[in-house]
């Protein structure tokens, strides 16, 4: 017998710059008794970049699986962000260092208020040129739109990416993605997306604006990916030279529908080494959802 479930769905935005924009995931909390063909079932139907979902685990504070609309992701930070951010709303949170379980093992979360920073490993650095050209064609520029003495790499905290470095925000808005092309780089490099971005010298106090597109992951473009932004950090502190320990990226300025997000990275460094960071936000309630489950109860 076929039984129809309703099950509910919180719909935050993570990474919101003074409450506005944000990177929009699902979080299902108490999903302990649902199965993975069941989870990817409710991500596809919620259609957003990442959906979380949480169950109780007995090696960290809480499990949370991540679930793009098309398969499962080892980590998401924006997901992770609402989802801690809004556990601290909730009051259900009064620690401020707890832990998640993931399938690729258990992870750290500082909480600072209502910000939440979820924990990313030291960076992983890899040569892409031998594709750069192949790279550059599939974000429709050329090698003199990138910035000088600034190589396009290949990043990994946790999960990769490849960041290319473009000369101005002109040139990172009129961007024109082939979402083929990236997929196939991205199965390549086993990446997540591709990052371009653009060093800011305004005085709003953010150091870059950034673009994400992850079609790989059924992702065009995202307004805001902290597991992207903790490379970049990266890049900025090791290959840049920019010296400092925090840094503040915008992203999702330049969507079809602008959605501005506000990512906060913080390196530990130790004698000139990133050990490792942090990358965090605020996350805000915007809605619930509730998504029809069809389980068979024989």
């Amino acid at each position: 017998m076929n039984k129809q479930n309703l099950i509910k769905v919180q719909i935050l935005n993570a990474f919101v710059d003074n409450n506005k924009g944000g990177n929009p995931a699902g979080v299902v909390f108490d999903a302990d008794d649902l199965s993975i063909k069941e989870k990817q079932e409710i991500a596809a139907k919620i259609g957003y970049s990442e959906t979380a979902f949480v169950s109780k685990s007995n090696i960290a504070d809480y499990k949370l699986d991540f679930f793009s609309p098309n398969r499962q992701i080892a980590h998401c930070g924006h997901a992770t962000v609402a989802t801690f951010s809004y556990l601290r709303q909730l009051n259900l949170l009064k620690k401020n260092n707890v832990t998640k379980e993931t399938i690729d093992g258990i992870r750290k979360i500082k909480l600072k208020g209502e910000l939440a920073y979820m924990e990313q490993l030291a960076p992983r650095y890899v040569d892409v040129q031998k594709r750069e050209n192949m790279i550059l064609k599939s974000l429709g520029i050329k090698k003199t739109d990138l910035w000088k003495n600034a190589p396009v790499t290949l990043v990994n905290t946790g999960n990769s990416f490849i960041l290319i470095p473009v000369k101005n925000k002109s040139i990172l808005r009129k961007l024109k993605p082939d979402m083929g092309l990236i997929t196939e780089i991205s199965d390549e490099f086993d990446l997540i997306g591709l990052y371009p971005f653009t060093l800011l010298n305004d005085n709003n106090g953010k150091d870059a604006s950034t673009r994400m597109f992850g079609p790989r992951y059924n992702i065009m473009e995202e307004a805001g990916t902290g597991m992207a932004a903790g490379p970049l950090a990266c890049y900025l502190f090791d290959i840049l030279k920019l010296n400092k320990n925090r840094f503040f990226i915008q992203q999702g300025e330049f969507m079809e529908v602008p959605s501005p997000s506000l990512i906060i990275v913080e390196l530990e460094i130790d004698n000139g080494n990133i050990k490792s960071l942090m990358a965090g936000g605020r996350g805000v309630l915007k809605m619930e959802k509730h998504i029809a489950l069809t389980r068979n109860t024989e």
